[in-house]
């Protein structure tokens, strides 16, 4: 069975149980400003029947903690408490059921569903569902990025005051958290900054050339996995903040800027230390 056929399925499927649960969900907190809904988990427990379906020794780490599951599991990042993530294959399946759960709770269209394939920091298929404008992004590794079937590429954009960007914010925000400086920092040079509330769908809007660049210093693997591949496989560039030693982004602790082009990338790193 076809990896990324199976990973497209199941992000349509997890969007068309969103859209189902529409006005119908009970909401409750995961914690401060961070939300979770019965939609959250509804789609999560769909699209883990339909990849774990069509391959039962594949690993499962999905954001919202199913009734069935351990929270060591279920809420890894990477591998936790000792639990094996990536089943006996060694991959793993990493799911954002509901990528946005604050502006889907509100009734704000900028929401979707992200599922990936991954081996290690190695993300092999990705796909990333907008249900609210049907858009289906998909990228398989060394074989490019598509939206709904035809393939898209980031901007040429250098120049930083050509460039539309976006950043991500973590839940629980002070006014002196480097996130906030990073903004000051970047906002007099950029053209314009957006924050859309969906890291997933920022990385998309790169690959397919909406968005120039985006950053984020605190995020998860769910939120993140399926959207490096869309961007890389796009001609999009991403590489750590000013200072990191590493040279590439781990799914276990993901921190970086991804860019459509290289010189706007180091741009961006010169503001951000």
């Amino acid at each position: 069975m076809d990896q990324l056929e199976v990973c497209e399925a199941a992000a349509r499927a997890g969007g068309r149980v969103l859209k189902e649960w529409l006005g119908k969900f009970a909401v409750s907190n995961k914690g401060p400003r961070d939300l979770v809904t019965e939609a959250d988990l509804a789609s999560q427990r769909e699209i883990k029947r339909i990849v774990l379906g069509a391959f039962p020794d594949h690993g499962f780490i999905g954001e919202e903690l199913l009734p069935d599951e351990s929270l060591s599991v279920s809420k890894a990042v990477g591998v936790a408490d000792g639990d094996d993530t990536t089943g006996p294959s060694g991959l793993r399946w990493i799911v954002d059921p509901l990528d946005g759960t604050t502006n889907y709770v509100h009734g704000y269209p900028a929401y979707c569903v992200s599922v990936a394939l991954a081996r290690g920091d190695d993300v092999l298929v990705g796909t990333i569902y907008d249900p609210v404008r049907e858009e289906c992004f998909t990228a398989r590794a060394g074989g490019g990025a598509f939206l709904n079937g035809g393939r898209i590429a980031v901007t040429r954009t250098e120049s930083l005051s050509d460039a539309l960007v976006a950043v991500g914010f973590p839940p629980q925000v002070t006014a002196d958290a480097p996130a906030v400086a990073d903004f000051l920092a970047v906002l007099p040079h950029a053209h314009a900054i957006r924050r859309s509330g969906s890291t997933a769908l920022n990385l998309a809007s790169i690959a397919c050339g909406r968005l120039d660049a985006f950053w984020v210093r605190r995020i998860a693997s769910w939120d993140v996995a399926a959207g490096l591949l869309l961007v890389a496989e796009a001609g999009g560039a991403i590489g750590p903040f000013a200072g990191q030693s590493v040279s590439r982004v781990s799914l276990d602790h993901p921190a970086f800027i991804a860019a459509c082009t290289p010189e706007l990338l180091e741009k961006l790193r010169s503001l951000m230390g």
